[in-house]
């Protein structure tokens, strides 16, 4: 019996933008590879759902959210007369496809706990010269673009800028499953408005409105979501938790923990230790595995790291107060000496339970600038171009500092 051959052609309805269609083999063929799979088992907000308990969406739905909308740019810009080959077009797809593979658990959490010195992006560039050795060069162009390397500038604007296509799928997307309706963005609107001037990205006058209203919708999806008091607990807590059990793993405890979660408490990864056994160990952990850990590790009889585990999985979070300045010496050593006073901790654990913290929002980089192509063909800083006095101050870092402790 002859065997069949896989379909290539699929489409995939999307609760955002309706049905996707896949029609690229390559693309079909990068969908189905392991390291990608592995996305539907990464949150998108990491405990956001502890605030909002419909943001349980994940790096899988980002990522072919992003492929659509690529695919839309693609064919405005064609329309507009704008010259994309079909390879730069393969080479568009799969750059802005993988741009987030590198994530790891509960995203950006374990870039500060259990691997050292290395980001996101850098993992995802490493999975990506790994999948182009596996698909014989045909990942390249994409590469080429993902680095800021190609000619064409703008293709890398697409990929990574402050109007590129990840921030237009994700607003919308964490707008839709948080129930934060401050991030819904006319995304098809600036799709449509998009064209390029002199090798870069930038935005026909009539987009203008549009472009305001995505860099105040990015404001307030930071103050409201991204950076809510709650989540911010919730992810250094979970950082703490990691810490805690690498520095047990390392003195020679045992803890329950799967092959690839163990491997990476135990040894002290950074960018030079990423080679191609390290990055197929990292492909193995994903959020399921790090939760079961923390489930198995509130009965462990290390108090710091039984105590944390129990507030994430009852979400018995620590209080935290938020403040226009740095957090005194005198205000840290206060609340410092009241946990000591109320609770059987050694001394030494303090930083677990006590701790300060900033978050930072900055929604416009002056240094990076969203151009307004206005209809005597010259370019302007959208700060100049727009009538909205308030875009200028969205220029300036807005950072908030913040002690927490248990309740």
């Amino acid at each position: 019996m002859k065997k069949q051959k896989p379909n290539k052609l699929k489409i995939i309805n999307d609760p955002i933008y309706g049905f996707i269609q896949i029609t690229n083999p390559l693309v079909f063929d990068i969908i189905e590879q392991p390291y990608f799979q592995r996305l539907r088992r990464i949150t998108q907000m990491g405990f956001s759902n502890l605030v909002y308990p419909g943001a349980n969406h994940t790096r899988f739905h980002h990522a072919i959210g992003c492929l659509y909308l690529m695919q839309k740019v693609v064919r405005v810009l064609r329309f507009k007369h704008v010259e994309i080959s079909k390879e730069e077009e393969n080479g568009l797809y799969l750059a802005i496809l993988l741009h987030d593979i590198g994530h790891g658990a509960f995203s950006h959490a374990l870039e500060h706990s259990i691997v050292d010195g290395i980001t996101h992006e850098e993992i995802s560039l490493l999975f990506m010269k790994n999948l182009n050795e596996e698909f014989d060069g045909k990942l390249s162009l994409a590469i080429s673009i993902f680095e800021g390397k190609y000619h064409r500038n703008f293709m890398n604007q697409l990929i990574s800028s402050q109007l590129d296509i990840d921030r237009l799928d994700y607003l919308n997307r964490d707008s839709f499953y948080t129930g934060v309706t401050e991030g819904n963005i006319a995304s098809d609107r600036l799709i449509t408005m998009m064209n390029v001037k002199n090798d870069a990205l930038v935005i026909e006058q009539k987009g203008i409105y549009s472009v305001e209203k995505f860099l105040i919708s990015r404001r307030l999806m930071y103050w409201q979501v991204y950076l809510h008091k709650t989540g911010l607990v919730a992810e250094h807590v979970l950082m703490n938790i990691l810490k805690r059990a690498k520095e047990l793993v390392q003195q020679g405890e045992s803890l329950v923990a799967n092959s690839a979660l163990f491997f990476f408490l135990k040894n002290n990864i950074n960018i030079k230790d990423f080679n191609t056994d390290t990055l197929h160990k990292f492909a193995q952990l994903d959020d399921f595995d790090v939760l079961a850990a923390i489930k198995e590790w509130q009965y462990h009889s290390d108090p710091v790291l039984s105590d944390l585990c129990e507030k994430i999985i009852n979400r018995k979070l620590f209080r935290i107060e938020i403040f226009e300045n740095p957090i005194s010496k005198q205000k840290l050593e206060k609340k410092q000496n009241e946990f000591l006073e109320n609770y059987n901790i050694d001394k030494s654990h303090l930083e677990y339970f006590v701790f300060t913290g900033k978050a930072t929002n900055q929604a416009y980089n002056y240094s990076n600038p969203i151009h307004i192509l206005n209809k005597r063909g010259q370019l302007m800083d959208i700060t100049e171009a727009s009538d909205q006095l308030n875009l200028k101050a969205l220029q300036q870092p807005v950072v908030k500092h913040f002690i927490c402790y248990p309740k």
